[in-house]
């Protein structure tokens, strides 16, 4: 792989965003199934799979997000201010533009959840009912309620953490937030 960054995992498959790839590797057997090329793709980033075997994932040089099923890529929105990160979570999608969060509906429009998160956000996480968890770049990560207000919950600008896409394990309730550049991950625990 090149630059491998999002994953997603489906029946017994883990999907890997790489530049302008899905590549698709066997978990079990621990190799490379096979590559799905994403035409006009060049940086491809955050992904997540539907229940359905759907890969969305984001391109953030492009600004667009793709919907690849059935190894088969298409762009599915663009234009986008600073496409990240992505969630399908049961027939609803997620994404984060440009400080943002959105749902993306049926026929591709976007209905705000909630904005003013600068930074470059990142990753894109549900807690439960209509609130989200979002991470941005330059080091911050937002809890973000059902009724768009938004807190704080971590600030690592001044110490440049940068947090990266995160993970969420909703049994525990703890976040998971990579540091990039601090090689660690830190873990919270959402009350």
């Amino acid at each position: 792989m090149n630059a491998p960054k999002g994953l997603g995992i489906y029946k017994g498959k883990l999907y890997v965003a790489d530049i302008s790839n899905i590549v698709v590797i066997d978990i079990k057997k621990g190799v490379i199934d096979k590559t799905i090329p994403v035409e006009g793709a060049e940086g491809l980033n955050d992904n997540s799979v539907g229940r359905d075997g759907v890969v969305w994932v984001s391109d953030s040089e492009k600004n667009k997000i793709y919907r690849v099923e059935n190894g088969k890529a298409s762009v599915n929105l663009e234009n986008l201010k600073g496409a990240n990160g992505v969630l399908m979570r049961g027939k609803d999608f997620y994404i984060v533009d440009a400080g943002g969060a959105y749902k993306v509906n049926s026929d591709k429009t976007m209905t705000k959840i909630s904005d003013g998160m600068e930074g470059g956000t990142d990753g894109i996480e549900k807690v439960s009912g209509n609130d989200f968890l979002v991470s941005c770049w330059q080091g911050a990560l937002w809890y973000v309620h059902a009724d768009g207000t938004k807190e704080l919950l971590f600030d690592g600008k001044s110490q440049k953490t940068y947090t990266a896409d995160i993970g969420f394990d909703p049994k525990t309730k703890i976040v998971y937030v990579p540091t990039f550049w601090r090689n660690s991950v830190i873990a919270f625990e959402v009350k």
